[in-house]
């Protein structure tokens, strides 16, 4: 075992605690990267206030890049030294919904606490999300990582892991969005302004963004948005259907909050769909008129990580980057070492940060 240090969990809401742990060596066809950079997702911070239950203590963390610095006796075509970013998208392989194609929603439990991290001590010591990457190193599965491009800056590429792949996925993938359909895209945060960019690139007619905030939708329109609306009119789907002259053909909801659920059907044109990505607090209940949505051919799917397949879709993406058609580096907004994670979640609670990323060499 060697000592890393990490940021852990020992309370739900209280700040996070640096301290060396131990990390396992890999085993069979896991692989240790030691990170360069981990960003912080909303997801994380959701679960250490405790939205979702879960056990403590433990390391959060996953929307990281790196290198890897060993493997199991199992990896195949992976080798130290190699950069990569590393994913939550722990795929058997060999479930039904892995073997159609479908590995965010693979039916293998994973039981973090069996993972391969343990307190100083030697305790018990849960791998949340099979990540644990707000630390040092990560010890992970071989399908979790994709080898990635020396090119590509490691603090861009860990928003790739999570963020990236959820929002342009969620547009390319689950809404199967063709050129010239119009879209609405909920929330213009970090995976919103994701999807907007996988709407632009789709070739999307008209993205209307919607949020809260005016400045939120003046940076919408940096990344491809052709109208905001604010969700604080008093019927904002009327604003956006005559920004768009007719309804959308998909609404993408990337927040995690009830009264967007509640107005997404409304956006929809006849026939459109509800892609429904943000996650809200466990015991959240939305409602809508069924009646009108069988009427008019509509649906609501649930998006887990963008539908994406990483082998195919990551290194698409990075290559989108390479060719400055794919916006990483603007989606940073500030830059932190692990001593500061709190302040950087405190930042990201306000709201204002698009994503901040910690870095491991600072």
């Amino acid at each position: 075992m060697q000592m890393i240090k990490a940021a852990v969990a020992h309370e739900f809401g209280a700040p996070l605690v640096i301290e060396e742990v131990q990390l396992r060596a890999p085993e069979g066809t896991e692989v240790e990267v030691t990170l360069d950079a981990v960003a912080i997702c909303h997801s994380d911070i959701s679960f250490a206030e405790g939205a979702w239950g879960g056990t403590l203590p433990a390391v959060y963390g996953h929307e990281a890049a790196g290198r890897i610095s060993a493997v199991g006796p199992g990896v195949q075509g992976l080798a130290a030294g190699d950069s990569v970013v590393v994913t939550l998208i722990r795929a058997c392989g060999t479930c039904p919904n892995c073997a159609s194609g479908s590995p965010t929603v693979c039916e293998t439990p994973y039981d973090g606490d069996k993972g391969p991290l343990k307190t100083a001590d030697g305790g018990t010591l849960h791998q949340a999300m099979a990540s644990g990457a707000f630390a040092q190193k990560v010890v992970v599965e071989q399908a979790q990582v994709v080898k990635i491009s020396e090119d590509i800056p490691k603090d861009a590429a860990a928003l790739i892991a999570c963020g990236v792949i959820t929002g342009v996925g969620a547009v390319v993938n689950a809404a199967g969005l063709r050129a010239g359909q119009d879209v609405v895209v909920i929330g213009a945060g970090g995976v919103g302004l994701n999807a907007i960019q996988g709407a632009r690139i789709a070739g999307a007619r008209r993205i209307v963004a919607v949020d809260m905030s005016e400045e939120k939708l003046a940076v919408a329109k940096e990344f491809g948005a052709t109208d905001g609306v604010l969700a604080s009119d008093p019927k904002p789907w009327r604003a956006a259907q005559k920004a768009m002259g007719r309804g959308a053909d998909a609404v993408i909801v990337t927040v995690g909050a009830i009264p967007a659920y509640d107005a997404a059907p409304r956006y929809l044109a006849w026939g459109g769909k509800v892609i429904m990505v943000g996650m809200p607090h466990s015991g959240g209940m939305s409602s809508y008129e069924p009646v009108t949505m069988a009427f008019m051919g509509q649906g609501m799917v649930g998006s887990k990580m963008g539908d994406v397949v990483i082998q195919r879709d990551i290194p698409w993406m990075v290559d989108l980057y390479l060719q400055g058609r794919l916006k990483l580096d603007e989606l940073i907004s500030g830059r932190w070492s692990l001593d500061q994670i709190n302040e950087a979640i405190a930042d990201t609670k306000t709201g204002a940060a698009r994503r901040n990323v910690i870095l491991f060499d600072r």
